[in-house]
């Protein structure tokens, strides 16, 4: 019954569609914040001024999904978790299911992002291009069981297409990821390019480049 009342709210126009996912969901949403044709029902939502999601997205099975200020996520999106009380992980017991989405940062289209662990991705972050996955869950052959770990990618990061993004990764301040890269483990310096299966620092980059410096997230 609760999923036949959640398909009926994804079509309604978006003002009475707003008011009930405040009134009944709990939901935190800015009135300049806005959902287009998406199935998003985290336990919590939190969107700030001017945040969208665009159509075709779907985000389930999250404790928690921000989205900060100006934040976008496009189109044809799969952000999905797996519950505290799920059957899995209970060795994990700091494990965190929840998407943060920094101000101004941006998930453009048809990308998988498994929210099994914590995924943040800072602001004026571009996660670009299409069919990158973010992964933070896996199988563990030494123990034999399932496995997961957090990921952050940090504040004005540019992340190419294709990427494959795996739990324990990070990407620091001001970096970016080539298109095509497998990043697998914590990176720490900034102003670099990082690239390559497994990705490694290849290239550093101008700290006055524009990218990093630039006051909204769009870019022309």
């Amino acid at each position: 019954m609760r999923k036949l009342l959640q398909l009926l709210v994804v079509p309604m126009p978006w003002t009475f569609k707003r008011w009930l996912l405040r009134r009944f969901w709990g939901y935190q949403i800015a009135d300049g914040a806005r959902i287009g044709l998406s199935y998003v029902f985290p336990r919590h939502l939190v969107m700030g001024q001017g945040a969208y999601i665009g159509h075709l997205n779907v985000a389930i099975h999250l404790d928690r999904l921000e989205c900060g200020a100006h934040s976008i996520i496009e189109r044809s999106n799969w952000i999905t978790g797996h519950a505290r009380s799920g059957r899995h992980f209970k060795h994990r017991t700091e494990r965190d299911p929840v998407l943060l989405l920094g101000e101004h940062a941006a998930i453009t289209k048809s990308h998988i992002i498994d929210c099994t662990d914590k995924v943040e991705i800072g602001a004026f972050t571009t996660i670009a291009g299409y069919h990158s996955q973010l992964i933070t869950h896996g199988i563990n052959v030494v123990e034999g069981r399932q496995d997961c770990k957090p990921i952050r990618i940090g504040a004005y990061c540019l992340v190419g297409t294709r990427v494959t993004v795996l739990g324990g990764a990070a990407l620091p301040d001001r970096s970016v990821l080539g298109a095509g890269s497998v990043l697998n483990k914590a990176h720490t310096e900034e102003f670099a390019v990082y690239a390559g299966q497994p990705a490694v620092r290849v290239k550093e980059l101008p700290a006055d480049a524009a990218y990093f410096h630039r006051p909204r997230g769009f870019v022309n």
